[in-house]
């Protein structure tokens, strides 16, 4: 782990107790926001518990189904602006489960309706921080809203998380992208466009000339 991650994964430990409470100020969740936990997380550390335990998830059975759009990698489609009609009247649910276990959990058979992916995002939690995909329950969430157009709401769900706010700087382009896309199929085609502008912008940088001091600026260092 690097001293990033480990200062990130530090302050979140610290403050797990002291922002469990609410905002007056927060703007009310008009759609249900639902996960299935399959019990494969660290209690202190899952951030799908914690989002419980504030009010902000209902926790489902494991074979309950959910009508609305449903976050799980047996999912066809990809989260795009045109499902806000879906969000907005059904809601959003996610799996909690361990990304280690993923293979292990039965996530086939909750047979969504409404089977989501997201596209590429980076995570910053403390668990996954930096690697693509390896989202959180929150962070899942809140992209999922930040596409279809609830900004605010996803804004306000990761700020229950001292290092939420950390998401948000590593993906708020590319999420802005996505959420001025039209449809699965154009978000997927931003997310392969943005990828190779990342690729080519780490070839130009690894080729790029690197300026050296002199000698005598280094004897005189």
């Amino acid at each position: 782990m690097s001293n990033l991650e480990e200062n990130i994964e530090n302050l979140a430990l610290d403050s797990s107790s002291s922002d469990d409470d609410t905002s007056s100020s927060d703007e009310e969740v008009t759609f249900s926001v639902a996960m299935w936990d399959f019990n494969q997380c660290d209690p202190k550390k899952c951030s799908g518990r914690k989002l419980a335990r504030l009010k902000l998830v209902k926790t489902l059975k494991i074979k309950q189904k959910f009508p609305g759009l449903v976050l799980t990698p047996t999912g066809t489609k990809c989260v795009s602006p045109s499902d806000r009609d879906i969000v907005a009247t059904k809601g959003i649910a996610v799996v909690d489960c361990s990304w280690a276990r993923i293979d292990d959990t039965p996530i086939a058979a909750l047979k969504p309706q409404h089977g989501r992916l997201l596209p590429f995002l980076v995570a910053a939690n403390p668990i996954n921080y930096g690697r693509p995909c390896q989202l959180s329950c929150v962070e899942a969430i809140a992209a999922t809203m930040y596409i279809t157009g609830y900004k605010k709401l996803a804004k306000q769900y990761l700020d229950k998380f001292s290092w939420g706010h950390s998401f948000l700087e590593l993906n708020g382009g590319i999420l802005d992208r996505y959420s001025n896309c039209s449809d699965s199929q154009s978000v997927v085609a931003e997310q392969n466009k943005y990828i190779e502008e990342e690729q080519r912008q780490q070839e130009l940088d690894k080729q790029a000339p690197r300026d050296f001091p002199s000698s005598s600026e280094s004897d005189s260092d």
